[in-house]
């Protein structure tokens, strides 16, 4: 592995701690999977930071984020689950606390509908410079590509889930939209070559996650994944995938207002 290679910024890892609300869904509670667990799993040195992903089973408890957050520090942001009704104070606190942006689960459920997506997306980025990210197979981009297309920040997680679909993530990576290089285990299609041609629409779109712990996974993440990348892309390009694509991605935002500017 070159030196490039060493640092990693995990853009899409999940924090599981029973001493907070957590949602069935359908039926399924997931293991627990603490900070502690995470950073032993991550322990070989190249972690540099990343981002702590709400999943269904949180919904919209903040509390668990808050104490992940604080947990592992400051190389650390959030990316929650919240109502189209969250109130402007609730978004600055939560800025202010390292949350960086918004989730929609439309596979699996436990976020707010894609019928708000619209009007929440582009609220929190004019308040708080975030953006939103969207759990959704592929075959339903269709539909939503109007939408997304022209929202000022989003990013799809594991690389659209499946094949049929792709020539649509394809079209929201040439307009900017970014793509979560996570999953390779959940997905339907040849992984190399999603990344190449995603790479190829937008050096700037992909952005590599371990999606720890890897739950409802057929295959869970294994660290040869990163080595994948660099095996499709060459080191350079791995270099933004694994590391800067986030970072930058992540990095906060100017805001169009600020807590000053709301009562």
């Amino acid at each position: 592995m070159t030196p490039l290679h060493r640092r990693l910024f995990d853009a899409h890892f999940h924090i599981i701690d029973g001493r907070f609300p957590l949602v069935a869904n359908q039926g399924y509670l997931p293991p627990a999977f603490t900070c502690e667990a995470y950073l032993e799993r991550m322990s070989d040195g190249r972690l540099a930071g990343g981002a702590i992903v709400s999943g269904s089973f949180h919904a919209y408890d903040q509390g668990y984020l808050l104490d992940a957050l604080k947990r592992l520090g400051e190389r650390f942001v959030g990316v929650t689950q919240l109502p189209a009704s969250v109130s402007d104070r609730q978004l600055f606190a939560l800025d202010a606390a390292g949350v960086r942006a918004v989730r929609f689960n439309l596979k699996r459920g436990g976020s707010e509908d894609s019928a708000h997506l619209d009007r929440l997306a582009r609220r929190v980025f004019e308040l708080v410079g975030w953006h939103v990210e969207l759990y959704v197979d592929a075959r339903d981009l269709d539909a939503l590509y109007a939408t997304l297309s022209v929202l000022p920040a989003v990013s799809i997680d594991h690389l659209g889930l499946s094949r049929e679909g792709l020539a649509t993530l394809l079209a929201l990576a040439e307009r900017g939209v970014r793509v979560k290089a996570t999953g390779f285990g959940r997905v339907d299609f040849d992984v190399k070559a999603a990344l190449r041609d995603l790479y190829a629409a937008s050096p700037a779109a992909l952005m590599f996650g371990t999606d720890l712990p890897s739950t409802h996974a057929p295959r869970p993440y294994a660290d040869a994944d990163v080595d994948l990348i660099g095996e499709a892309l060459g080191a350079d390009a791995a270099h933004q995938v694994l590391y800067q694509n986030a970072v930058d991605f992540y990095r906060p935002r100017t805001a169009a207002n600020h807590p000053g500017d709301t009562p």
